[in-house]
């Protein structure tokens, strides 16, 4: 064929999926602590507390009053930036059915953040194993502050500089077509709780190029980040949701085929009736507003607080905002046995007021223990006191994560993997629940709305433990 009649006929034929993408993530993830090119686990310990060092970090909490930008509006009572953009506290009504079962109700406040987000880690193959761009980014909420991000962690309004800031760094690789090879691409959900129909885009992109280094900015393995996720608040919560969409381990194997699974998550959604609106915040009921939060009455669930913040490498060094402040430590966890030696996850289908879609694939137990103490242990969680209170001969994964640093206070949850068995977690799941192998799971999350953000975290978590620990 002539290059004339080549062109005419465009593009070749390619391969649907990279067959040696799946060896060159396992690679990576063999590329332990002390084999990897930039040093063991402590190496990267003593970078963060160096940046620590380096740079004023301080976070306090102030009353509302003091916020610089953010308002309460006169009408609404809605809190928003005089800007219009970033995001907006307003109240939310959810009314909810499954089936023929009677309505259920509640008002609370929400957070309303349309712009999606950029939740990017570069790539990059150094001595023959892929490493990815780390970030050492201090964000408000998180208890330790600095924790490991993405190579870029931006909202739309960051990235276009409504905060007059300066640049984001590394931005060009994710925005830019052509700036590198794409693994990972996909529009994923967040906290469907806290926030109504917020979505990022999740993106891990190979280079092959020189990337400028910064200070602020580590080359590490998939084995280093297996170890670090094995560690208490070191890996946030967008580095573990863009690590999810990565392609997982391969097994040919599973309780149920993939099309019964996704009958399954159609059939829950099928099922269950979600009704969300937008209401103004100064008319939810039994919410208190005062001069320091937004809150209940009875203290439970969360509130809504106010923040002043410096941080000496953001684009800017000092902000105030609003924060929401969850009230106790929360409790995520799967439940996993192995069936004829393929390990599952049992999966719950979970409808939240705030996902796009009513219900995505979540853990087994996913909840605040000291919102559900006050009720029988009939109207409780299904297997919230097994997880609560586990074997710890049964305990595969133990580790405390905090939640989304922009916008939650403090927010941590105990992040566990239990064995369970016949007795305690049936092959046969109850009504909600599905046995998904972690191939499944994986493939799942490299799709977006079918996944939620802390199955996600579970998900890399298990690929860490095969991984293995440090």
């Amino acid at each position: 064929m002539t290059a004339t009649a080549q062109a005419a006929a465009g593009p070749p034929l390619r391969p649907r999926e990279d067959a040696d993408l799946a060896t060159r993530i396992a690679r990576s993830a063999a590329a332990g602590p002390r084999r990897a090119r930039y040093g063991a686990v402590d190496d990267v310990h003593g970078w963060l507390d160096e940046r620590r060092a380096a740079i004023r970090f301080a976070v306090e909490r102030v009353p509302f009053a003091e916020l610089d930008a953010w308002s309460f509006h006169e009408d609404t009572g809605n809190l928003v930036h005089r800007s219009g953009r970033f995001f907006t506290v307003e109240g939310l009504h959810v009314r909810r059915q499954t089936d023929d079962d009677p309505w259920t109700q509640w008002h609370q406040p929400v957070l309303v953040q349309p712009e999606v987000g950029i939740l990017g880690i570069l790539a990059k193959e150094i001595d023959g194993v892929l490493h990815f761009l780390m970030q050492a980014k201090m964000e408000p909420g998180n208890p330790n502050l600095l924790q490991l991000s993405p190579t870029v962690q931006a909202t739309r309004s960051n990235y276009s500089k409504v905060h007059r800031g300066a640049a984001v760094r590394h931005l060009e690789y994710f925005v830019e077509p052509g700036r590198g090879r794409i693994l990972s691409d996909v529009l994923q959900s967040e906290h469907g709780s806290w926030f109504l129909h917020k979505r990022n885009r999740n993106m891990v992109v190979e280079v092959t190029g020189d990337v400028p280094p910064h200070d602020d900015f580590r080359w590490l393995t998939l084995g280093q980040l297996a170890a670090l996720l094995h560690q208490d608040n070191v890996v946030n919560m967008d580095a573990r949701s863009v690590l999810a969409g990565l392609p997982g381990p391969r097994r040919s194997h599973a309780l149920h085929p993939d099309t019964a699974v996704l009958s399954w998550l159609a059939r829950e959604r099928a099922r269950h009736t979600v009704r969300a609106d937008r209401t103004p915040l100064a008319t939810v009921p039994d919410w208190t507003h005062d001069d320091r939060a937004v809150h209940r009455a009875d203290g439970r669930f969360f509130a809504v607080v106010a923040v002043a913040v410096q941080a000496g490498n953001r684009e800017v060094a000092q902000w105030t905002q609003p924060l929401f402040a969850p009230r106790g430590e929360g409790v995520v966890a799967f439940l996993t046995r192995s069936f004829d030696g393929v390990p599952h996850v049992l999966a719950a289908a979970r409808p939240e007021g705030g996902l796009l879609d009513t219900a995505e694939v979540g853990p087994t137990v996913q909840c605040t223990p000291g919102n559900h103490a006050h009720l029988p242990p009939e109207r409780r969680p299904p297997f919230l006191d097994l997880v609560l209170d586990p074997d710890p001969a049964k305990v595969r994964y133990d580790v405390r994560h905090s939640e989304e640093g922009g916008r939650f206070l403090d927010s941590v949850s105990r992040y566990l993997v239990v064995e369970a068995d016949e007795s305690r977690a049936p092959r046969q799941a109850p009504p909600g629940f599905q046995w998904l192998t972690h191939a499944q799971l994986s493939d799942l999350a490299r799709y977006g709305h079918h996944v939620s953000v802390q199955a996600r975290t579970l998900l890399t978590c298990l690929n860490a433990m095969t991984a293995g620990s440090p």
